[in-house]
């Protein structure tokens, strides 16, 4: 088939899965678990027909061949679930039973369509993302199988022993594959998927770079200014680091080559930027949304936590990391040169009526959620009223080729996260069978020996391991699964422990060698993914930081260790020596203060920012967490601004 017909296959498709969702979201016509199937079988169908066996041969005839007979495979098996779980179809039906009542009790045709389908999941997580998860979830499903008491050791979380059929029927069932991670999906991240795409076919996209040049273009280091102002913005409402870099990213990369940047650089800076808009609310990478799912199922005691508390929370630790990266932009940018300035032909005017529906589409969602109404309903009222402002004015008036465009560009994009989804839905399948969800915290906190620290630090090694190569949303639903009862268990507010989850998953876009977010600046720079990838962690290294800052004082989520709301000068406070804290940092890892920092002078920055940044609990004031520490660390930073800036005159 020409590529003309399968670009006309993924309009079809496209738009088939946008409408279904759309409709299926606001009218609850049919069970959750054909509903996630047939979501399922879009992405993982589309992901045959876009992604090749391997990229030498996409052009091979035979190749693309099977990629249509996957494909075709991908539809019957998923459609199965349909037909054996919908009240239309009861004829259908194995000894007259729906699918969800035969849980135990399956068939040999259920063995037959789960095991094909895990394997056709295993295949399209490949392609979409890489080896990485996919290798995940083979692990645990060799644990499931060979993780007896007769195999492994007491230390290794062995089990009874599971049969290899029972084992597909558990991953291919609403606890697995049609479960959370899938579910999370349908539910909150694509339709804001959906929604950042008609955005981008407005022009809106567009005012918001346009809008950051006219901020910072003319400064120092002005594009990496506007790609961290731009994908910040953008990430605010599409919350995902990769669609959000190949977004920016095709026009602030080119523009930072341009002006001076080495392009490793360039797509570092623009990774960083993307990875940490599943930081800022109202979306968070639908983060916000998973996290109230999960809290009010292991909420015990204490008053709800709300949307609204969520959204709060996660304000200053944004804020913090996007102040750090701007900095860290300006320090480097002053280091190579006054020649990064941008010239005003490399950008056009700023277009006022893309502003107004961009500002426009985020009140609306937030005045929608701040009613009470649900997440489907805000994006679907702020959808609309996008489309509708966009009439107004012949630059963004959509026509119906443009809708179609935007809702197959939704679909093309959302191929890795549905792959990912359906591919953590086995690893969570099996981790429900075995049990090894409850093994695994009660292992850590006899390591940890009751020490927060050390809790933490165990905590963030798996996070960044188990996170390498998944979207941010899913990595989060992962981790929380297996080590969510550790920080709770220690002490932690609640909210304190599930937003450092949260935040080491978001780190995963950027932390090698598995760095999607970083993967997809390279591709945009030509540049080495893994040099790239190094690049990225370097930049965004503060998120590896904020974590442990508002562990240690939860005020910078604004509330206080009990998990009650903080008062304004504890946040105020918490808020001034953070920022403190981010300078000296920033200027050590870019080398460059008011002149070029040789590593002595970086050293002591790096030692001034722990002094402010690290908790202790000599506080000065009652009530308000300024300790000793944070003096001596104000006092070191202002020594060698005094050292540095004499050296610079003096030179």
């Amino acid at each position: 088939m020409s590529e003309t017909k399968i670009e006309k296959l993924n309009l079809v498709l496209g738009i088939a899965l946008s409408l279904f969702c759309l409709i299926e979201l606001n009218l609850r016509k049919m069970q959750e678990m054909s509903v996630l199937a047939i979501f399922s079988m879009f992405g993982i169908a589309l992901c045959f027909l876009n992604k090749p066996i391997h990229e030498r041969l996409k052009e091979n005839k035979y190749c693309r061949i099977v990629d249509f007979i996957l494909a075709a495979l991908t539809a019957a098996t998923f459609l199965y679930v349909v037909a054996q779980s919908e009240e239309i179809f009861k004829g259908c039906w194995l000894d007259g039973m729906q699918l969800g009542d035969r849980a135990g009790i399956e068939r040999p045709l259920d063995y037959f369509f789960a095991g094909l389908a895990l394997i056709l999941i295993l295949e399209a997580t490949r392609r979409a993302i890489g080896y990485s998860l996919p290798i995940l979830s083979f692990v645990f499903v060799g644990y499931a199988y060979y993780g007896s008491e007769e195999w492994f050791p007491d230390w290794a979380f062995p089990h009874r022993g599971y049969s290899f059929d029972s084992i597909v029927a558990k991953s291919y069932s609403s606890v697995g594959v049609f479960g959370p991670a899938t579910s999370v999906m349908f539910n909150y991240v694509f339709p804001f998927v959906l929604f950042g795409a008609f955005l981008q076919a407005t022009g809106a996209t567009q005012f918001i770079i346009d809008f950051a040049h006219r901020l910072f273009g003319h400064t120092p280091g002005g594009p990496a200014k506007v790609a961290v102002v731009s994908s910040g913005l953008m990430g605010s409402l599409s919350g995902s680091a990769v669609a959000n870099t190949a977004t920016t990213g095709t026009f602030t990369i080119p523009l930072m080559i341009s002006t001076g940047f080495k392009g490793d650089i360039a797509a570092g800076i623009e990774a960083a930027a993307s990875s940490g808009g599943a930081l800022v609310p109202p979306v968070m990478g639908a983060g916000a949304y998973m996290m109230l799912e999960i809290l009010s199922q292991v909420q015990s005691e204490g008053p709800p936590i709300e949307l609204l508390d969520i959204l709060k929370a996660a304000v200053i630790p944004a804020l913090l990391y996007y102040f750090s990266l701007f900095m860290i932009v300006h320090f480097y940018s002053r280091s190579i040169g006054s020649g990064t300035e941008v010239k005003q032909e490399q950008t056009g005017p700023l277009l006022p009526f893309e502003g107004i529906i961009f500002f426009s589409a985020f009140a609306i969602l937030v005045s929608v959620l701040l009613l009470g109404k649900t997440v489907m309903m805000a994006v679907s009222v702020s959808l609309a009223g996008t489309i509708v402002l966009s009439t107004f004015n012949h630059r963004t008036r959509l026509s119906k080729k443009a809708v179609f465009d935007a809702m197959k560009k939704a679909a093309i994009d959302s191929i890795p996260l549905i792959s990912a989804a359906a591919c953590v839905g086995i690893i969570l399948g099996v981790v429900l069978q075995t049990g090894v969800g409850p093994k695994l915290p009660m292992k850590l906190l006899p390591l940890a020996e009751n020490n927060l620290p050390a809790a933490l630090a165990l905590i963030m090694a798996s996070s960044i391991l188990l996170g390498m190569g998944l979207p941010s949303s899913v990595c989060y639903l992962l981790l929380v699964t297996i080590i969510g009862d550790v920080l709770g268990k220690l002490g932690v507010p609640l909210l304190c422990a599930h937003f450092f989850i949260f935040y080491f998953g978001m780190m995963s876009m950027v932390t090698p060698p598995v760095a999607l977010a970083a993967y997809t600046a390279a591709s945009i720079a030509g540049t080495n993914v893994i040099k790239t990838s190094f690049v990225a962690f370097r930049f965004a290294l503060v998120g590896f930081t904020l974590p442990y800052m508002f562990v240690f004082d939860p005020a910078l989520l604004m509330i206080d260790a009990q998990g009650g709301p903080a008062s304004i000068g504890q946040m105020v406070l918490a808020t001034i020596y953070s920022v403190f804290g981010i300078l000296p940092f920033a200027a050590g890892i870019a080398g460059y203060l008011f002149k070029p920092l040789g590593w002595p002078l970086r050293t002591v920055l790096f030692a001034a920012s722990a002094l402010l940044l690290i908790p202790n609990s000599f506080a000065l004031t009652d009530g308000l967490n300024f300790t000793w520490l944070d003096v001596g660390g104000i006092v070191v930073f202002g020594v060698v601004c005094f050292v540095n800036r004499r050296g610079s005159k003096a030179s």
